[in-house]
């Protein structure tokens, strides 16, 4: 007796479509999960777990950051990865396995790190951002970046059987940075030179994770930044540590601590209409004078490097690069091999420190990014290179409000 059913028996007997059982849940709007954008950071053991599950629930628009490249001891706590995987991009990888997921999810990977590459503007982008990170520096990016634009940020960490998924709005609660102490403060700091230059070799050793711990947290954190895209009660300014190997699970409450520098909203950001490489500092500068009056500076989203100057032998090297992607190695002088200073510039004025025939993108800043115009400590304008969106988001959209027009291909 052949007891094969026909799509329609089948379709019935299921009873609804691809997202029929989640659409039970009383108030999950399967639209609003379709329309979202969601910034991933991270496509390792949670970033994968992460983008599995987005997938699955037909997440709208996914911007997925990382750097690396996959390793044979990724395979076993990527989801995503296979053996002939090997040696490609994170990023890249994961992204093709979320569209084999599911075709109704548009993503698109951005092999770059960061802290350096990484404008503003992509946090503007997201309604929603969540990370998968194993280091400090990126947290407290992460964090700083969020509350400038005014998002929700939702991390996870793991290790060994143990894990944690907390949320962050800065805006409202406390931040990642109300919850570090001094130790954490001081191994950021030791991550840096004298000179303020990324250390060549910085002593840390790998962090013991499993697959299991990776799902357990990576769960949680999609749970609740679709929590947070529904309006629902999240974890915010809270944290749920999970520990596996003693079948305990509790809450922490993180007060908001009203000096931490984590904190700091850009307010509205106008976008400009131009890409970062349209556009002169001195252009800038005129038209941060012309609104704002004499004296006005440019605040940049991150420290640039304009020279190396050698005291040895007084040769100078221009740079222009973001301050964290100068090693201590680039420190020594070509000529003398003396140690050289650093000169770099948080802001922009007319000091003669940076050349202001260069655009933003000849200084080293990241594409998508935001620049203040500032004149004293309360009246200021933030601007959006949003010309810079397509070269940064690929097919997705870009939001009206942030100059769109083009939809996703």
């Amino acid at each position: 007796m052949d007891m094969k059913l026909s799509h329609d028996e089948l379709l019935g007997r299921d009873g609804g479509g691809r997202y029929d059982r989640q659409e039970l849940i009383t108030w999950w709007d399967q639209e609003k999960i379709r329309s979202a954008r969601v910034l991933v950071i991270g496509a390792g053991a949670l970033g994968n777990e992460i983008l599995k599950i987005l997938s699955l629930t037909g997440i709208g628009e996914v911007l997925v950051y990382d750097m690396d490249i996959i390793e044979q001891s990724n395979l076993s706590r990527g989801v995503l990865f296979r053996d002939e995987d090997q040696g490609g991009a994170k990023a890249t990888v994961a992204v093709k396995r979320m569209r084999e997921l599911n075709p109704d999810v548009c993503a698109h990977p951005r092999v770059d790190n960061l802290n350096h590459k990484a404008g503003l503007g992509v946090f503007l982008w997201a309604d929603v951002v969540i990370c998968g990170l194993d280091n400090r520096e990126a947290r407290i990016f992460a964090n700083s970046a969020s509350a400038a634009t005014g998002r929700v940020w939702v991390d996870g960490a793991i290790e060994g059987l143990a894990g944690i998924a907390r949320v962050f709005d800065p805006a409202k609660g406390s931040c990642y940075e109300c919850t570090m102490n001094e130790t954490d403060r001081k191994l950021v700091a030791e991550r840096r030179s004298c000179a303020m230059l990324a250390r060549d070799i910085v002593e840390s050793g790998h962090v013991p994770t499993t697959a299991v711990a990776a799902s357990l947290v990576a769960a949680l954190e999609v749970q609740e930044a679709i929590k947070v895209l529904h309006g629902q009660p999240a974890l915010v300014s809270e944290g749920l540590h999970v520990n596996g190997l003693w079948g305990d699970i509790s809450r922490v409450r993180y007060p908001r601590r009203d000096e931490c520098p984590g904190h700091e909203n850009l307010g509205p950001i106008t976008p400009l209409g131009l890409a970062s490489d349209a556009v002169t500092f001195e252009e800038l500068l005129e038209r941060a004078e012309g609104e704002l009056g004499a004296g006005a500076v440019l605040d940049l989203s991150r420290d640039i490097v304009v020279s190396l100057e050698c005291g040895s032998c007084g040769t100078s090297e221009p740079r222009y690069q973001v301050l964290g992607e100068i090693g201590e190695k680039d420190a020594a002088c070509p000529k003398c091999r003396a140690h050289r200073g650093v000169e770099f510039a948080s802001s922009i004025c007319r000091d003669g420190v940076v050349d202001l025939s260069r655009t933003p993108q000849q200084a080293g800043l990241p594409l998508f990014d935001v620049i203040v115009a500032r004149q004293g400590l309360d009246d200021q304008r933030a601007w959006l290179f949003d010309g810079d969106a397509p070269l940064v988001l690929g097919p997705l959209s870009v939001p009206e409000e942030m100059g769109g027009g083009f939809e996703r291909t």
